[in-house]
């Protein structure tokens, strides 16, 4: 294989990595009921959103759709940085009312550990930094600048 044809497989790979843990995310999230409050419905937008996109990713790859999709994952590791400060500040106050004396170490340790997966949105800053590794350097981008364009895709 060539190092064109190399990179390509590996760029494969990555999106059907992503493909495959996105959708067993969103399985998980379904079946746990994920949706009570609005906060609870970003991961599954994320989700319906990136999945179809990498889809089609899969098949085509035009540049707006590579920038895109890019975007998308941005969003990702975003939404799990607030994910993991929604599941972290909900334990913190469950651990507060039940134990009101708690504080310091032993607060931020019963609350990583508390009913409410703490960790558990990390996953979805996994699956965007996947997605940004299959846009890394991706050639519809390369391809698509010239000298006259001004941004740097790459």
């Amino acid at each position: 294989m060539t190092e064109r044809g190399d990179a390509n497989a590996i760029r494969g790979l990555v999106i059907g990595l992503f493909v495959f843990g996105a959708v067993g995310v969103g399985v998980e999230l379904v079946l746990l009921e994920h949706f009570e409050e609005l906060w609870q419905w970003v991961p599954l937008t994320l989700i319906g959103v990136g999945v179809p996109q990498a889809i089609t990713l899969s098949f085509r790859q035009p540049p707006a759709l590579v920038r895109t999709f890019r975007t998308t994952m941005v969003l990702f590791v975003i939404g799990s940085a607030v994910g993991l400060t929604q599941h972290f500040r909900g334990n913190v106050e469950f651990e507060l009312e039940m134990y009101p004396s708690r504080g310091g170490v032993e607060l931020v340790w019963e609350a990583l550990k508390g009913a409410t997966p703490s960790l558990a949105p990390g996953t979805m800053a996994l699956l965007g930094l996947l997605g940004l590794t299959f846009t890394f350097r991706h050639p519809a981008l390369v391809a698509s600048r010239s000298p006259n364009t001004k941004e740097d895709d790459a």
